[in-house]
């Protein structure tokens, strides 16, 4: 099945398959977007931001880029209440065409239990492939934001930055001979479960009616619907910047706060 992908600022559109779409041309066409949304954002222009992320998410470009992320992850195989995957091109080229804000509605999460190492479950909420893309979708436009606005020395769920990096500024900090002396690993007890939806809504910079789909989705369990007023369930991609991460720089923000009341040899770092 053909589809059209259309280039960011080009008046010329080009009809293809799936397996024939430019990726080089596709990513460097967000990447642009990207950088003109972090630009905008640092210069404190958020009505651009706003309609540049518009831009980005109603693109062809996008959305394919969006669809070729989820059928490609170590999720694809897994499906969520409807069943379906899309690991077809044919299926791909439709879910590309899906991916309309207009009338957008998200479906409950399938909850499914995966073991903890203590012997505990933990909960784990799995979207449909048409969520996941929606998700995959804004993730890129939230992208550019969440590396202004994190925590630099936060290192989890960030692009281009792995273990090795965690390592190595935990090094840099602990080599010298004023360095601290303890380094304290902290959890955020259920910290998933009780994210505020308001606070989520006031300060996640995005469309706030499609936020509000994914926060209010709910969950299937049994047969059951169960409706969901606080928290992210784990599974998804935007819940998954991770908390988000607007969520985990004002956790860490205050963490440090406190930190500073302690004892000087003693400092935190987050992962």
């Amino acid at each position: 099945m053909g589809v059209v992908i259309e280039a960011t600022g080009a008046s010329l559109r080009e009809t293809i398959e799936w397996h024939e779409i430019n990726w080089k041309n596709v990513n460097r066409n967000v990447r642009r977007l990207q950088v003109r949304i972090v630009k905008a954002f640092r210069e404190g222009r958020y009505k651009l931001v706003r309609a540049l992320q518009q831009i980005l998410t109603r693109s062809l470009g996008g959305r394919a880029l969006a669809v070729k992320r989820v059928t490609e992850n170590k999720g694809k195989r897994t499906a969520g209440i409807d069943r379906e995957l899309w690991n077809t091109p044919k299926r791909k080229s439709e879910g590309i065409q899906q991916l309309r804000k207009k009338g957008y509605r998200a479906s409950p999460l399938r909850r499914i239990y995966i073991p903890k190492s203590n012997g505990k479950k933990r909960p784990l909420g799995i979207p449909t492939m048409k969520d996941r893309a929606m998700q995959a979708l804004w993730k890129l436009a939230l992208d550019p934001i969440a590396e202004c606005t994190s925590d630099p020395n936060s290192y989890g769920f960030k692009n281009c930055r792995s273990t090795a990096d965690a390592i190595e500024q935990c090094f840099t900090c602990l080599s010298r001979k004023t360095s601290a002396v303890w380094i304290l690993e902290a959890d955020i007890k259920a910290c998933f479960d009780y994210i505020s939806h308001r606070w989520l809504e006031k300060n996640v910079t995005m469309d706030k009616r499609i936020l509000n789909q994914w926060l209010k989705s709910g969950y299937m369990e049994n047969g059951r619907k169960y409706h969901t007023e606080t928290g992210t369930p784990q599974g998804g991609l935007c819940k998954a910047l991770h908390n988000p991460p607007y969520a985990k720089k004002k956790l860490m923000q205050s963490k440090k706060q406190i930190s500073f009341n302690f004892n000087s040899s003693i400092q935190f770092y987050f992962a």
